[in-house]
């Protein structure tokens, strides 16, 4: 099979009377080459017959033939042109299920061959009339998943009592008795109820994003309330006797505890809450992203897991213990009222001995 070279230009196929790629390329007895359409009209006008290009006349109307081997370097010309016309199949694109080395971006598939093509090997399909009734589709991947495994049809309707998409064939059998209906009229029902999933998973994440606010704030509030709370015991232990220092050094230290197990706890609580948020958002995305889908399978089989609520921590349980101090305060105030009675005794007995001298 002879093969164009690459490096030619489209004037080494053009014809010298239409100045355009040759179209069914002949050859006169002189040796050049027209189009047989241009050097038939050419000839047709003249009362003697010459060629266009070298003058030569000739005796009697030449029957042009046809120039086999000019006709195959014309084609693969218009071949290799129109491929480098074509975009390469990009990542994330759909390439040509059968262009060979460089795969070529897809532009179309085809519902019953199963397969993507180029421009150029979807030309059969806008040409014969056989492969002009398939049913062509925009560019998509795995088209095998498009068929029914068990009858190896085409899955064009969804099963609403097993929520499934099945093939014609499947109503006739496992699907006899349950109602169906085409897979567009499904997913226009489907795709009105994703707004109504989207707007309640943005209502559970601003009802985490509020409990976070919460919570911070009541570790806010235990903090300012603990500040006080250690000065009042610094101004209450202040009052005693340097004796019991170490008692002030016990109950700072038992405070801190208290508030260190409070803000451990709220810091697992907000990374919880924090975590089902980051879910909550991905699975925003991917009903946003499913919303703008125009692929019927793929859509009503993503949504099944995107219709029931995803299992989250009960909003009601969550909460974060308040430090208190009363009790402790209480303590000590009665420490230091048990304290200056018995110093007042002590006084008392003291000026009592020293009446009694």
């Amino acid at each position: 099979m002879a093969s164009a070279n690459t490096s030619w230009s489209e004037e080494n196929f053009s014809c010298s009377i239409c100045l355009d790629v040759f179209s069914s390329p002949v050859s006169t007895p002189c040796g050049h080459n027209f189009c047989r359409t241009c050097i038939t009209k050419f000839w047709d006008g003249q009362v003697r017959y010459k060629c266009p290009v070298c003058n030569e006349l000739f005796q009697s109307r030449p029957y042009p033939r046809v120039n086999t081997l000019l006709s195959e370097l014309v084609a693969q010309f218009k071949t290799s042109v129109r491929v480098e016309e074509q975009p390469c199949a990009e990542p994330g694109e759909v390439p040509c299920d059968v262009c060979t080395g460089t795969k070529l971006k897809a532009m179309k598939s085809c519902l019953v061959c199963l397969m993507s093509y180029c421009q150029t090997h979807l030309e059969p399909h806008q040409r014969v009339a056989v492969l002009k009734k398939h049913l062509l589709v925009e560019p998509m991947d795995r088209l095998e998943d498009r068929m029914c495994k068990k009858h190896e049809r085409l899955l064009e309707l969804f099963c609403k009592s097993e929520q499934v998409c099945v093939c014609q064939f499947c109503t006739e059998t496992d699907h006899k008795y349950h109602p169906v209906v085409p897979l567009k009229e499904e997913y226009e029902e489907k795709t009105a109820q994703l707004g109504k999933i989207e707007a309640e998973v943005q209502q559970m994440i601003k009802e985490r994003q509020n409990k976070i606010q919460e919570i911070k704030d009541t570790v806010k509030r235990s903090k300012a309330f603990t500040d006080r709370e250690i000065a009042n015991g610094v101004q209450v232990l202040t009052a005693l006797m340097r004796c019991i220092e170490k008692c002030q050094d016990d109950l700072n230290q038992m405070v801190k505890e208290r508030l260190k197990s409070t803000e451990k706890q709220a810091e697992d609580l907000i990374k919880e809450m924090e975590q089902e948020i980051e879910y909550l958002t991905n699975r925003n995305s991917e009903v946003k992203q499913l919303s703008h889908t125009k692929d019927h399978l793929q859509f009503l089989q993503t949504i099944r897991s995107l219709k029931d609520p995803p299992h989250m921590r009960d909003l009601t349980t969550v909460q974060v213990n308040f430090v208190s101090y009363v009790g402790t305060l209480n303590s000590l105030q009665q420490l230091n009222c048990t304290l200056h009675q018995e110093m007042m005794k002590m006084c008392k007995r003291i000026v009592d001995c020293c009446a009694t001298v």
